[in-house]
């Protein structure tokens, strides 16, 4: 359940929480539409349609603009910074990660090159057979 007062980041984080919300968002990236038109892909109603655009305004991400009996919707992108600057902080724990991973297989790689091949003996090259054969 969204509460009424959560936190900003939080009302975003739920509107991107679904599929055909992130869709709309999306869809919106290219131009204004209207509820009909984003209802269309999912042949749903508009009224279902609208509650999808209802999260969507209530995390601050599309605007309606009603003209007459079109409601017109358009992508606000800024909140979409928010989430970024959230996700961010974790992004350099992955990336501090990677690097590490990297650094350690490069060294092996490495260790590996230098390390001279050991020759196969005659024995362990050829095929082993039982000797009841």
């Amino acid at each position: 359940m969204v509460e009424l007062n959560a936190h900003p980041v939080d009302r975003i984080f739920h509107a991107l929480s679904d599929a055909t919300r992130r869709h709309m968002l999306r869809t919106l990236a290219s131009g204004e539409r209207t509820v009909g038109e984003l209802a269309q892909p999912y042949e749903m109603s508009l009224a279902a349609a609208s509650k999808h655009i209802k999260v969507l305004e209530g995390a601050g991400l599309v605007r309606r603009e009603i003209h007459g009996r079109t409601h017109l919707c358009r992508l606000e992108a800024g909140p979409l910074a928010t989430a970024h600057e959230w996700l961010a902080f974790y992004e350099t724990l992955w990336t501090g990660s990677l690097d590490t991973l990297e650094r350690l297989l490069r060294q092996g790689d490495e260790q590996q090159d230098s390390s001279p091949a050991e020759p196969l003996s005659p024995e362990r090259s050829q095929p082993q057979h039982d000797k009841g054969e």
